[in-house]
């Protein structure tokens, strides 16, 4: 055999490393769609590396919340209020994909029918078809929709409450809501959609009945792979959110047997089966962020070596770095701290007996399910509610972490109680500093486990929105409440107009500089809404037998968070800085 020449040989060689350097020039794109990591060449929205991707590139957002779209009567409204969103910057609208009833309304949208020992989806013009319709408009508009599929919050005062007759005749022409106890139209509250407790109430006794109960797993599993199902090949579903704020109580109490990980357990068979039946979208929880240092955990977290650091400069100790779970220890230091700097302004500015807890009838339960945890870190830090975000965060199947800010509504200092609810108008700085305090904890829980993060919902109730606040666990608008002031007169709840912007300018600046991607605002407000009697948007009552208001417009429903008023462009401006920041124009 004639061996081969050195020209011969110089030619394989030289193909050879012309081979190798192609293979290497190619990149690997290994794409897991259990997981959503890496980028994929189409519009559903990714995670790598802790950020949201779309199409290969990093994606952040301004967003808002609009639980009330799918109840709009006509198609032109849904349009018109997306068109509205859009032309502000956002990019992503959170609203509910669920409208549970325990009998079938006269007018208006409805989605289940929860009643008799069953369960019926409703896939008519009034029922999944209006959600089809905006998830199309939205489509449309290039608007992303995180879609919720429960929600911890139902309050029926009139039927939980067996100390309270119903009313004789509970339908009117309005359709009120019956059990509710206010003469609100139907799913004008966001509150007022069903949601676990409607399930409770049919199939169950406590509320984490819903997270264990099998009669009451099998039927929500029925309805979220039914809606799962029918939207998982929809680019413009941004993720699946399983409920907003679940937690271990609701207005229906909870068992004893209630614990972080009751929740937590239940998150991860929700994940795993939304997972199994759409690989396509992404899977948020929906908490509200609490934590638990000292609860037992199901996903434990396991803290990164801390990167390198340069040497202190001479006579300077090293700084310790923030990284790890959070503890105990740190959270009593943290404590520590904040009673040394704020006991003064406390002492000479506490509203006196004739303040008002916010919550009005509702106080959150005695932490009897969590004893190991009440060490005196405050409710939002000991177990309180039942939740432990930075287990639930670590589930293999939740793709991002979410979290929400409502001073108005919940305690976010360590060290305070739940029912420790001051007047935001009378404590703006606190109320501001600890929403700041609240947002970087929550991202330090998000870069531990390298997970994008999003807040899907924050606000602060005007002095002109006070009347119609209220809270998401109850029935009832506050109406005209005064409340007392440091110099023991009287002051009107909320805060004005401009310290609500100022709040909202600190809070989206914090949580860009944080590390945030994604910011939604609760909640957006449209005017010029088509009305029509036994809706969410229903006419107002002004009308004479000789003068019936049947086809009037309105306004969308304002639970004390819409921004419609005189106030609005300024919040408007708010969104479109903060989409500037988020997304600069190239």
């Amino acid at each position: 055999m004639k061996a081969p020449s050195v020209f011969e040989l110089l030619f394989w060689v030289l193909a050879g490393l012309q081979t190798v350097a192609a293979l290497q020039s190619t990149p690997t794109v290994t794409v897991k769609r259990n997981n959503h990591q890496g980028p994929v060449a189409n519009n559903f929205i990714t995670t790598e590396n802790g950020q949201f991707r779309v199409n290969g590139s990093e994606f952040k957002f301004v967003g808002a919340n609009a639980y009330w779209l799918p109840t709009l009567n006509t198609e032109e409204d849904i349009r018109d209020t997306l068109s509205n969103m859009s032309s502000h910057g956002i990019k992503v609208v959170r609203l509910w994909a669920f409208n549970d009833v325990h009998a079938i309304p006269e007018n208006g949208t409805w989605f289940q029918l929860i009643a008799n020992g069953t369960a019926t989806i409703n896939e008519g013009p009034n029922g999944l078809q209006k959600l089809d319709t905006v998830i199309r408009i939205a489509e449309s508009l290039g608007i992303y929709v995180l879609l919720s599929l429960t929600n911890n919050w139902n309050p029926m005062p009139l039927f939980d409450n067996l100390n309270i007759s119903l009313p004789l005749n509970p339908f009117d022409a309005r359709e009120l809501p019956t059990g509710t106890g206010n003469n609100l139209p139907r799913n004008f509250l966001g509150n007022d959609y069903g949601g676990m407790d409607a399930y409770v109430r049919e199939f169950g006794t406590n509320h984490d009945d819903f997270y264990s109960n099998d009669t009451i797993v099998e039927f929500f599993n029925n309805y979220t792979t039914r809606i799962v199902s029918r939207y998982s090949n929809s680019t413009s579903v941004f993720a699946w959110e399983i409920a907003n704020d679940p937690r271990c109580s609701s207005t229906i109490s909870a068992s004893d047997n209630c614990r972080t990980t009751t929740v937590t357990n239940w998150h991860a068979r929700v994940a795993d089966s939304v997972a199994a039946v759409d690989p396509n979208h992404l899977v948020s929880s929906g908490a509200h962020g609490f934590f638990c240092a000292e609860c037992p955990k199901l996903f434990p977290v396991t803290a990164p070596p801390p990167p390198p650091q340069p040497s202190p400069p001479p006579g300077e100790r090293r700084r310790r770095r923030d990284i790890g779970p959070l503890t105990k220890r740190s959270l009593l230091l943290e404590k520590k701290a904040t009673r040394k700097s704020n006991y003064l302004s406390k002492k000479s500015s506490r509203p006196g007996e004739g303040s008002v807890r916010i919550r009005g009838r509702w106080v959150a339960p005695p932490a009897k399910r969590q004893t190991q945890g009440d060490f005196g870190v405050g409710s939002a830090f000991d177990g309180t509610f039942g939740v432990d975000s930075e287990d639930i965060l670590n589930v293999p199947n939740i793709s991002f972490v979410s979290f929400q800010l409502f001073p108005d509504q919940e305690q976010y200092q360590v060290g305070s109680p739940s029912d420790d609810i001051l007047n935001p108008g009378q404590f703006f700085n606190e109320t501001v500093q600890s929403g700041i305090s609240w947002i970087q904890r929550q991202v330090r829980a998000a870069q531990l486990i390298n997970k994008p993060i999003a807040m899907t919902g924050f606000g602060l109730v005007t002095q002109d929105n006070a009347p119609r606040f209220t809270s998401f666990n109850d029935s009832m608008p506050r109406g005209d409440v005064a409340v007392a002031s440091p110099d023991n007169s009287t002051a009107l709840y909320g805060v004005t107009d401009e310290q609500r912007n100022d709040a909202y300018s600190q809070w989206t600046n914090a949580a860009v500089a944080a590390g945030v991607q994604g910011i939604l605002f609760w909640q957006w407000g449209q005017n010029n809404l088509t009305a029509q009697p036994g809706t969410s948007i229903s006419p107002v009552n002004n009308a004479t037998e000789s003068s019936p208001v049947n086809n009037s417009t309105t306004q969308s429903p304002n639970d004390g968070y819409s921004i419609l008023g005189v106030g609005e462009p300024a919040v408007q401006d708010i969104i479109e800085t903060t989409a500037d920041q988020l997304s600069p124009a190239v």
